[in-house]
């Protein structure tokens, strides 16, 4: 790594830490404004939400990465410029396209940390964080329905009354039908607990079975069930699908592809999953430009205000594309990869501007 690398790379990475402990300041006081409705509810306290709001900060990094990236590369390039090191640099035979090659090595580091977070952190302390609010507050996963949760496994049907905190199940229905949607049997199960893969143990059975002569029915203390739902689908009731893993969002999708459910939701957040850790460097191309421009007129005030409102208009683009392809069926693709795609159009018609110039 050559001497001007690292010394951007020192610039860049200080810039957007600064920045990133801003946001992060501010939303996590947000955070703990909202938290407030809940003290004094069952035994929630101050020590959970502090918890709770710690355990969001994950999910903040990871949604706001792209946006502090941005600022922090704008300011620290604006800083540069204000001070005339850059165009010392440029001088020194730093084109515009060797400074563009340079901000992909030093981003690198921010897609790394991005795949990280959004993987394996992110997902782990966001159902962390609603586990504990759900557990202090003594209340269930959200049902949608008053009968509770639905879910069709091939040709069977599963109705659970209440999924609690710890994923284990309450009030379990299984009505089982043959090929030609016979109804054949219907297990009802007091509670239900995972024990590993896909299997679960169902306690406290009564299980009718229906023939041609008749109903039969037979009560059992408890049995092994084996089906397609597991822990991780589960999640899905406690974290938005924009905060799962991608891994659980590829299971979840292919779950519903094969009953036969619509996936657009789903298959759009798996693909921004894929496509988010690649938009830091999309923002630091955006920054780029700025390097060159507003040299007097307005500063490194103007750039940092111009970062702003570029870096909201991103995920307010990213937030509408989302929606947008649940509602006119678009490609997930698409949805997923358009908001980048358009914000890397306008960084290199901006440099092919600044090269001209």
């Amino acid at each position: 790594m050559s001497t001007v690398t690292r010394y951007l790379a020192r610039e860049i990475y200080k810039a957007t830490a600064f920045v990133l402990v801003a946001f992060l300041g501010l939303f996590a006081f947000f955070d703990f404004i909202n938290e407030l409705d809940h003290l004094g509810k069952g035994t929630y306290g101050l020590p959970q939400a502090f918890l709770f709001v710690l355990l969001s900060v994950p999910g903040h990094i990871y949604e706001l990465f792209p946006i502090v990236v941005l600022i922090g590369t704008l300011a620290a390039l604006s800083s540069l410029a204000h001070h005339s090191e850059y165009t010392v640099l440029r001088v020194s035979g730093f084109s515009p396209w060797r400074a563009g090659a340079t901000l992909v090595r030093i981003g690198m580091a921010f897609v790394v940390l991005t795949v990280v977070i959004g993987e394996f952190v992110a997902p782990v302390a966001e159902r962390t964080a609603q586990q504990l609010r759900l557990d202090r507050l003594g209340r269930a996963v959200a049902q949608e329905l008053r009968t509770g949760l639905w879910v069709r496994a091939d040709s069977n049907f599963v109705n659970i009354q209440e999924v609690l905190p710890d994923s284990s199940l309450k009030g379990v229905r299984i009505y089982e039908f043959d090929e030609q949607m016979h109804l054949q049997t219907i297990s009802e199960a007091q509670a239900g607990t995972h024990v590993e893969g896909n299997t679960w143990r169902l306690t406290e059975v009564q299980r009718t079975e229906f023939t041609p002569e008749g109903a039969r029915v037979e009560r059992l203390p408890n049995i092994d069930w084996r089906s397609v739902l597991t822990p991780d689908m589960l999640a899905v009731l406690l974290v938005r699908p924009e905060k799962m893993s991608a891994w659980a969002l590829y299971q979840y999708t292919e779950h519903l592809a094969k009953n036969r459910q619509r996936t657009e939701r789903y298959e759009i957040a798996l693909w921004k999953k894929l496509v988010s850790p690649f938009a830091a460097l999309v923002m630091m191309g955006l920054a780029l430009p700025f390097a060159y421009i507003l040299v007097r007129a307005g500063g490194v005030g103007a750039k940092l205000f111009a970062g702003v409102m570029l870096g909201v208009l991103f995920h307010f683009l990213n937030t509408l594309f989302s929606h947008l392809g649940v509602l006119q069926s678009w490609p997930p693709f698409a949805s997923a990869i358009l908001p980048s795609a358009i914000f890397l159009l306008v960084a290199i018609g901006m440099m092919w501007w600044v090269e001209r110039r």
